[in-house]
């Protein structure tokens, strides 16, 4: 069920390019939508404005003969007749009417083309039409047509009826061809634009296709391999960054989880094999009982060894886990501190070192340290029996105290063994890491007491450092912040 959903979710989704483009076609859509339709828009008002003011221009005209010669019918009749010829191939038509709506004068052949009645109410005296009405002449074209009232001479009383139209049959053949011409250029904007946007989203995730290609050659043999961040585009070289970083990351994880495996194999080996053989020795001739015992103690002793490494190791993972978690709270340090050294105070004696405690007045802090009590102990007691292990008879080991003005708390533990060569100080806190053969050398440990001790340190999001110098001694600092 799962897979199936899985697959079909995949088969649903669509690629960048994909969305590239018809993001980039639906926008050059719209832009050349909106602008065809402007443009259209912007003809015909302009063409239906030009048209209203030639009626009005006409109807004022007519209006100035009325009132200047009312009775020269001979310039009424030439404006009314002769000036009717096509204008800017458009037909004018124009009639004179008196107030009882009888025709005095019109343009030859109107009555059959614009007879009275398809014509609006006649605009008031001295007011002129602010727009034209759209109808339909009786032959089926598109006509403008405007009314108005014109005072005849002097007299206040007398007024005619002045009715305009014009054929705008040609203006609506070409607003029909600018509109097809629009859809045309529309249309072939759209293939247009889908063609360079498939172009353009190509030719963009370019860079993309390259590192698909380059991530496709990195396996767990080839982790050295990088994406650099020279050559990508300016919006890449962040991914590309934290993809290296993310590769740098992987490398160091998977060579420490190489060296670790070989590691952990080879601590547990030596116990495994000494276990089967001191077994196989006990079981190829009867022996007596006090034999038996030596044996099961021998083994009991091997037993301890892999049960403290298992311990170590268990509690490594559940310290490096997204989830592991610590109980902190404020503490007087001295008290843990007195109480680990007591508890190694006879394993000092019985090799003959000296373990001191250097106390430091709180005057600098607060004297409490805000840390978890059990991890606090063992991060200390792992320092303790190190640095037992590395101490000659008659060493010295000193633990120290110090807090800061930030209310942190530094905790040293210095002694004046064997000390490291500068080469293995980087790498003291690893892992079942091994300084040298000389150090090793009947020596046990299990070689996690450091990465513990750094581990609880990150969870307190603390810190820890060594310093050493070739037989002189070391000195591994612990900081717990405020």
């Amino acid at each position: 069920m799962t897979d199936s959903f899985s697959g079909q979710e995949k088969s649903n989704a669509w690629s960048i390019k994909r969305r590239l483009t018809i993001l980039y076609v639906v926008s050059a859509f719209g832009i050349l939508l909106i602008s065809t339709v402007f443009l259209y828009w912007v003809l015909t008002t302009r063409l239906a404005k030009e048209d209203g003011q030639f009626l009005a221009a006409k109807i004022n005209l007519l209006r100035e003969i009325l009132a200047e010669a009312p009775n020269n019918k001979e310039v009424l009749q030439e404006e009314v007749e002769w000036e009717t010829a096509p204008f800017r191939l458009a037909k004018y038509y124009a009639r004179i009417l008196d107030s009882r709506g009888r025709v005095l004068i019109e343009t030859g052949k109107m009555d059959t083309v614009a007879p009275s009645y398809i014509f609006p109410r006649p605009a008031r005296l001295g007011q002129t039409p602010s727009h034209a009405a759209m109808r339909k002449s009786t032959n089926g074209h598109s006509l403008l047509v405007m009314t108005a009232l014109a005072r005849v001479g002097d007299s206040r009383g007398q007024t005619r009826i002045l009715q305009l139209a014009l054929d705008i049959s040609h203006e609506d053949e070409l607003i029909s061809d600018y509109r097809s011409r629009l859809l045309l250029v529309l249309l072939a904007g759209i293939l247009l634009s889908a063609g360079v946007g498939v172009f353009v989203a190509g030719r963009g995730l370019k860079p993309i296709e390259k590192i698909t290609r380059t991530v496709q050659h990195i396996s767990a043999h080839q982790l050295h391999r990088r994406l650099g961040q020279s050559d990508w585009p300016l919006e890449l070289n962040e991914l590309a960054g934290a993809f290296d970083g993310m590769l740098d990351r992987l490398e160091d994880s998977f060579n420490r989880l190489t060296q670790f495996s070989a590691d952990l194999a080879h601590e547990l080996r030596t116990p495994i094999n000494n276990l089967i053989g001191e077994t196989e020795v006990a079981l190829s001739r009867e022996r007596v009982v006090e034999d038996y015992r030596e044996v099961l103690e021998s083994s009991l002793e091997e037993y301890s060894r892999l049960s403290h490494v298992i311990e170590s190791l268990l509690f490594l993972a559940r310290a490096e886990s997204s989830e592991a978690r610590i109980e902190k709270k404020l503490f007087d340090p001295r008290k843990e501190i007195e109480d680990v050294i007591e508890f190694y105070e006879a394993m000092a004696e019985e090799r003959g070192v000296t373990v001191t405690y250097r106390k430091a007045s709180a005057a600098a802090g607060s004297g409490f340290v805000n840390a978890d009590p059990t991890f606090f102990r063992q991060a200390l007691s792992n320092l303790i029996s190190n640095a037992l292990r590395y101490t000659r008879q008659g060493g010295k080991i000193e633990i120290g105290v110090e807090w800061g003005t930030d209310g942190g708390l530094n905790i040293s533990v210095a002694d004046n063994g064997m000390g490291i060569e500068p080469e293995h100080l980087g790498r003291i806190f690893d892992r079942f890491y091994r300084a040298d053969s000389s150090r090793s050398e009947n020596k046990p440990g299990s070689g996690l007491g450091l990465a513990i001790v750094k581990s609880i340190m990150q969870l307190h999001h603390g810190s820890a450092s060594v310093k050493s110098e070739p037989g002189k001694g070391t000195k591994v600092t612990l900081s717990f912040p405020d």
